[in-house]
């Protein structure tokens, strides 16, 4: 299996983010009006996208917003190996100080 981690753009995300956080609502509900500040991330698995996260940097912090994985790829460690892979490369290239992010209560074990 072949795992890849790379910069996209936001456009890129809206899919994942629609179809794993809010199937039910219009596409648009899935984007951000400051989308076109943000840094996105794919985890590439053969080439498809299973995972995205998007990050928005001020001075020396960073959120991190709609991090999704597809439901079919969740608990496979897809997901954590795009967080890790933002927290330890990205961040250090980037002298983040501070990362912090708003979830949905369901989903605050996850952190």
């Amino acid at each position: 299996m072949n795992l890849k981690v790379k910069e996209i753009t936001a456009e890129e995300t809206h899919h994942i983010r629609h179809k794993v956080m809010w199937p039910s609502k219009p596409l648009d509900f899935v984007v951000l009006e400051n989308d076109d500040s943000g840094i996105h991330f794919g985890l590439f698995k053969n080439e498809i996208i299973v995972s995205v996260i998007s990050v928005f940097i001020c001075e020396n912090e960073m959120q991190f917003r709609k991090f999704a994985t597809l439901v079919s790829e969740q608990g496979k460690g897809y997901g954590s190996y795009l967080l890790k892979y933002v927290l330890k490369n990205f961040c250090s290239e980037n002298k983040i100080e501070k990362i912090w992010c708003n979830a949905r209560v369901d989903k605050a074990t996850f952190y």
